[in-house]
């Protein structure tokens, strides 16, 4: 089975109603998690620790899903075929 890896990142935006950072550079890296569950606890305790700034927006990003994409038969080589 694979594990479905999820990374949680974060940053300053260039205004909280966009979901453009700041300074790409500076970017958070919180970390790599096994399962969403994980992945969500530790974007809660990220959001909630930076809540006075509404600049500072934290994500969940579905790694295994990337690695989907280039699998025979994806969306993503249909598109290119």
């Amino acid at each position: 089975m694979m594990a479905e890896l999820h990374l949680v990142f974060g940053g300053e935006l260039v205004s909280p109603e966009k979901n453009v950072f700041k300074d790409v550079s500076a970017l958070h890296l919180v970390g790599i998690f096994p399962d969403y569950e994980s992945a969500y606890l530790a974007w809660k305790a990220e959001a909630q620790r930076t809540v006075d700034n509404a600049h500072m927006r934290y994500f969940i990003a579905n790694l295994h899903r990337l690695r989907e994409e280039g699998k025979k038969g994806s969306a993503t080589e249909a598109m290119i075929a």
